[in-house]
């Protein structure tokens, strides 16, 4: 979309133009200089009105002056003015009050002047949900569901979040992903040290593991030295990086117990579950990655499995 139109036949232009007023999203074309609306699709004049003569802050915006000063003209183009890719964000829009995800791109028009482009999908339902979902989070701290030792979330806390992450995930096809480990060889350290230094272990493992994740991902400590991650919106390549990832981090950090620095490895196992399924069970997927997690241990531990 990025190369100047050749000069050729517009014949295929109505066919298009049906395709895009037909679409259940805002597709307009504003002069990225002049702020000047080109085009704005049917779902867009349905929404917003008539555009007339009106530049796009003035349009899709209200209570402003001037251009928008999120305006992402800055993203789209470099030092020389050429395009420089797809910006992708999300917006609550200030005339609608609704939330959107804005795929935003400079072309070039068939006059050669450099525009830009905006696809905004409405997300509002996604982002309740999202609002749900830090409710529920919230309920399950108050209900105790935070582990003692760690802060974490304990078990209970962990299926509560988890089950209303899955109504989320199938509802709006999306991926996500499991990962569990567990602490190698956790038992000497109790019993060379005793088990407040084991505390001590379980404290450290519990602050880099935070420190390493994503704010929307939700940890877990499920049993003893068993740790778990729900990953949303994440398949299986970006959870297993972040399984090696966080692998790296405990291998390579040490805790002080008693004079002595101690360093604890963990084994991974990492599963996804299909975006397009209509049914998805926190327990069955647990008992998946616990598989994998076995597979990492009988494989020497200090490693991750996926499937």
């Amino acid at each position: 979309m990025n190369k100047k139109p050749d000069k050729q036949s517009n014949d295929a232009y109505p066919a298009l133009l049906t395709v895009v007023n037909s679409l259940d999203a805002l597709i307009y074309v504003a002069d990225m200089d002049s702020y000047e609306l080109l085009f704005v699709n049917e779902y867009g004049r349905q929404k917003w009105g008539d555009p007339g003569k009106l530049r796009c802050w003035e349009y899709l915006q209200k209570n402003q002056s001037g251009p928008c000063t999120f305006c992402t003209n800055k993203h789209l183009r470099n030092d020389e003015a050429k395009p420089t890719g797809v910006y992708v964000w999300e917006f609550r829009n200030t005339v609608t009050n609704r939330w959107f995800q804005c795929r935003d791109e400079a072309i070039y028009w068939p006059d050669g002047r450099l525009v830009r482009i905006e696809i905004a999908t409405d997300i509002t339902e996604r982002k309740q949900m999202e609002s749900e979902l830090d409710a529920a989070r919230r309920e399950a701290e108050f209900l105790a569901g935070i582990d003692p030792l760690t802060s974490l979330n304990n078990r209970r806390a962990f299926s509560d979040l988890g089950n209303q992450l899955l109504k989320e995930t199938i509802r709006f096809k999306q991926p996500a992903s499991l990962i569990m480990f567990d602490l190698d060889h956790f038992k000497q350290i109790n019993d060379q040290f005793g088990h407040e230094s084991g505390d001590e272990v379980l404290l450290h493992i519990a602050r880099l593991t935070r420190e390493t994740v994503r704010q929307a991902d939700i940890v877990a400590r499920i049993g003893g030295e068993e740790f778990a991650i729900l990953l949303p919106q994440t398949d299986l390549e970006q959870a297993g990086q972040l399984a090696e990832r966080l692998r790296q981090t405990l291998m390579n950090n040490t805790v002080n117990i008693k004079g002595q620095g101690i360093t604890t490895t963990a084994s991974f196992g990492v599963i996804s579950c299909d975006p397009e399924c209509d049914e998805l069970r926190l327990d069955q997927m647990l008992a998946d990655a616990d598989a994998e997690l076995y597979k990492a241990k009988n494989a020497g531990r200090n490693r991750s499995v996926c499937r």
